[in-house]
């Protein structure tokens, strides 16, 4: 957050990193995408030409792929809350169970993102997780990972086990969501208070489904709507100049 306001009052001559903050609040409200991932952006993208009106090049409108496979009714594509969590509680139908939580790739990190019926240690402890877990086996494997028993399983260390098992998860199955182009773009896992014995091929053709259609909208959303929000704060910011 901090490098991101730096570079915005760099850029457009803020008064103060407050003026910045309040700049990309704006931009991510209007965009419905959380504040640290425009942080994310303004800091990581090539910033426009000096004295542009406009930070991108003009494009053509890409539709937003098709999400019949979360099995909802009509969503709104722009609105990254409500399709990562109509994502979410597509794979814990399938799954049969009430918790769970989706994380999204942040360069080799895996960042909390969404998340239903787990305690605040669980969604602090695994805020951001970089290896040892089902969730990161998963995406670097790029296919799903299911771990039968919690307690027993040789894939997590000792306080990881023990602050699964006190969120009352006794086991966990974890999805990729994955564009078409093979690129995992996040994890949805869910967890089970009872050990798992697996789950049927219709059920993880169903997950398969609902991990192709989220990676296919999550890089979409990076595509189209992130920019989207940087051109917004752009034209915010030289506004505010003017």
């Amino acid at each position: 957050m901090a490098l991101a306001e730096g570079v915005l009052v760099e850029r457009y001559g803020l008064p103060d990193t407050e003026a910045a903050f309040s700049l990309m609040r704006q931009a991510s409200q209007r965009a419905n995408i959380k504040l640290h991932q425009v942080a994310v952006a303004v800091a990581r993208t090539s910033g426009p030409n000096p004295g542009a009106e406009s930070w991108f090049e003009p494009r053509p409108p890409e539709p937003a792929p098709p999400l019949g496979a979360l099995g909802s009714g009509p969503l709104d594509a722009g609105n990254q809350g409500e399709v990562l969590g109509t994502a979410l509680n597509r794979v814990l139908d399938i799954t049969g169970t009430d918790m769970g939580n989706v994380q999204l790739v942040e360069d080799t990190t895996l960042r909390m993102e969404k998340h239903t019926g787990l305690n605040r240690e669980f969604t602090d402890f695994f805020a951001f997780v970089d290896g040892g877990t089902s969730c990161s086996r998963a995406a670097v494997a790029s296919s799903q990972v299911t771990v039968k028993d919690v307690a027993t399983s040789p894939g997590f260390d000792d306080l990881s086990r023990r602050v699964i098992l006190s969120a009352g998860s006794r086991a966990c199955h974890s999805v990729p969501l994955v564009d078409g182009s093979d690129t995992v773009h996040g994890v949805i896992s869910s967890h089970h208070a009872r050990p798992l014995i697996g789950f049927t091929g219709a059920q993880l053709r169903a997950l398969q489904a609902t991990s192709r259609a989220t990676g296919a909208w999550i890089d979409w959303h990076r595509r189209t709507v992130l920019p989207r929000a940087l051109e917004d704060l752009h034209r915010l910011a030289l506004a505010r100049q003017g």
